[in-house]
């Protein structure tokens, strides 16, 4: 799977929204992430300049570079110049930031109770909680697929353990972006825009997004041993 091919997978998504209003969100998105999007807290290490080097290359070859090397580059003594490492390290991020997305968005659906619980935005927030927490699912196991491979050294596992392993992880990894875009969508269509729980929402989806589609990148840039 090309890099290209995993360009943002929503077909309408905010198509709903003014190009204002979607590009602030997603100038929000960029340059804050909520607390509820925080990953895993990085290790007590200090990276070599050969592992920022390697990542800085890496994340060059994804959509979102920037993004990619500042998500990353706390975890970089553990990756070091692994490509296997990197893609896992890349999912671990991803799937922190997933599931803290869900829960808030669970928390943002159980805080309306039965105070706005009808109409439109209400059914599009619902709706999200269950396609968030599908693609969190999906981003664990592409986490574990990614661990397994890490485990067992992808020389040593063969070419074909690999591409499995990378097959798999690209599966899920593109299923848990389409939810993410599902989610998305839904609000679009619903015209919530000017609700601040669906912005926080939305907020949250785009930036998981980039998470995803950057650990999506990575994977497809493990080498396959010939």
């Amino acid at each position: 799977m090309l890099v290209a091919a995993m360009a943002p997978v929503t077909s309408i998504l905010f198509a709903a929204l003014t190009a204002a209003t979607l590009t602030s969100l997603t100038d929000a998105a960029a340059s804050s992430s909520p607390p509820w999007l925080a990953a895993v807290p990085p290790p007590p290490c200090v990276a070599p300049p050969s592992a920022v080097a390697f990542l800085r290359a890496r994340c060059s070859a994804t959509p979102y570079g920037v993004a990619c090397y500042d998500a990353l580059v706390p975890y970089a003594c553990t990756f070091q110049t692994s490509p296997v490492k990197l893609a896992r390290a890349a999912a671990d991020v991803n799937l922190a930031r997933l599931r803290g997305l869900s829960m808030r968005v669970k928390e943002v659906v159980a805080s309306r109770g039965s105070a706005g619980g009808a109409g439109a935005e209400a059914a599009a927030l619902r709706d999200c909680a269950s396609t968030v927490a599908s693609a969190a699912g999906l981003a664990k196991q592409s986490a574990a697929e990614l661990a397994k491979l890490d485990a067992a050294g992808a020389a040593a596992a063969g070419r074909n353990r690999v591409r499995w392993a990378i097959a798999n992880a690209q599966t899920w990894l593109s299923a848990s972006m389409a939810n993410e875009a599902t989610c998305a969508d839904g609000i679009a269509v619903a015209g919530a825009a000017a609700s601040l729980a669906a912005r926080e929402v939305v907020i949250g989806v785009l930036s998981a997004k980039e998470h995803t589609t950057i650990a999506l990148a990575l994977v497809n840039g493990i080498p396959v041993p010939s």
